[in-house]
């Protein structure tokens, strides 16, 4: 890596966010195109639905880019070598790669690292025209434009953490913030895509559910985030091949870990708080704890997907819960025993990131069961459909 290159170089700002408008043109074009006649609501909600399958997207992007060891393929911010592309840093690239040819600087994760960078912007582009149609159609449309503009806050702190990722050189604790930022953004976009489904006239509004359960799937839905979290910190750790068998780990129910050093959160990449290697117990400790969780996350789902396939109108979320928890399983498993291969790796991002939505959805479409006698309001009761003028 180039020591004299400064981390950030702001020199291609115009031209990258000139391409993130230029990619974003096709996505907006196609929604304006198959709903031009639609109401202001209608279009937002398929913007919204566009712009949440491009961050998913960008998401499993984002896994491929770190599990390819690509993240530091461009050693500044927000270009590569202060160019807007790697054509334009072929040099700079050829010569990293010259002295170390297997190193962070080549031109394959260079690419890579660029396409995500694109990817984000355009999808920066999406959120920023969704902020401004909300605002301007907020007499129109019943869903309250606050919630777009925290998105557009959101992604504007999500590329924060982007370009401390790259400029802090893949701190852990940087990395792992980033990923769970990125899914924080799918679950913005899929609760406003649930509030303008739950406005559209005719809809009968949310599934009531039993107040427990109700508070049953918030529950789950926050292990989820512990859940991802830990294993957040097990990939920026690369602490996946610490335990290469299963169930047990080294042959051991309970091998030797290191747990205080292992989570030792502010710390830099392979070393411990104290500036040293991490040692080997401490990955293992990363890793088996995210074993273990996994085991009382995949029950707690499992037990949840049972009790949401007995309430009308709850089947598709239960059976999606049930096949996703199925995937997790099977991915994290063979990231165990077939040494991290990188389709199931970034399968199992985006399994989690699916998990994500779905849950997502099922609390955004649902509501607590209404005590007998009491009348439903005009409006459904989710603060996303609360006009706010």
């Amino acid at each position: 890596m180039d020591s004299a290159q400064p981390l950030y170089d702001l020199a291609p700002v115009a031209r990258l966010m000139l391409l993130g408008v230029v990619i974003a043109l096709g996505p907006l074009a196609w929604v304006w195109l198959r709903n031009r006649h639609a109401p202001p609501a209608q279009r937002l909600r398929v913007l919204t639905l566009v712009t949440l399958f491009l961050t998913f997207d960008l998401v499993l992007f984002g896994a491929f880019t770190r599990l390819t060891d690509s993240g530091l393929g461009c050693p500044d911010w927000p270009g590569c070598y202060g160019s807007a592309s790697p054509v334009g840093a072929s040099t700079s690239i050829a010569a990293a790669q010259s002295v170390m040819p297997s190193g962070p600087v080549t031109f394959s994760k260079a690419w890579i690292e660029m396409i995500h960078r694109y990817l984000a912007t355009a999808v920066g582009v999406l959120i920023l025209v969704l902020a401004l149609v909300s605002w301007v159609e907020r007499r129109r449309v019943s869903v309250s434009y606050l919630w777009p503009l925290a998105t557009l806050v959101w992604v504007c702190l999500q590329g924060a953490f982007g370009a401390l990722t790259v400029t802090m050189k893949l701190f852990p604790a940087i990395v792992t913030l980033h990923l769970l930022g990125g899914l924080g953004l799918l679950a913005l976009l899929r609760a406003q895509s649930s509030g303008y489904a739950l406005a559209a006239p005719g809809h009968p509004g949310p599934v009531e559910l039993p107040g427990r359960l109700r508070w049953a799937l918030v529950g789950v839905f926050a292990l989820l985030w512990l859940q991802i979290a830990l294993g957040g910190w097990v990939s920026t750790n690369y602490a996946v091949l610490a335990c290469r068998d299963f169930p047990t780990c080294q042959g051991s129910w309970w091998p030797p870990m290191a747990v205080r050093e292992g989570f030792t959160l502010w710390r830099e990449l392979g070393r411990s708080h104290a500036g040293e290697a991490i040692t080997f117990p401490a990955l293992t400790a990363i890793h088996y704890v995210h074993r273990l969780m996994a085991y009382a996350v995949l029950a707690a789902m499992l037990w949840l997907a049972w009790r949401l396939w007995r309430v009308s109108g709850m089947r598709p979320g239960a059976r999606a819960l049930l096949l996703l928890a199925a995937w997790q399983f099977a991915s994290g498993l063979s990231n165990v025993v077939l040494d991290w291969p990188l389709l199931a790796a970034v399968g199992h991002t985006g399994g989690a990131a699916a998990l994500v939505i779905v849950l997502t959805g099922a609390l955004a479409g649902t509501r607590s069961t209404r005590p007998l006698g009491a009348t439903a309001p005009a409006s459904s009761s989710l603060p996303l459909s609360m006009p706010i003028r």
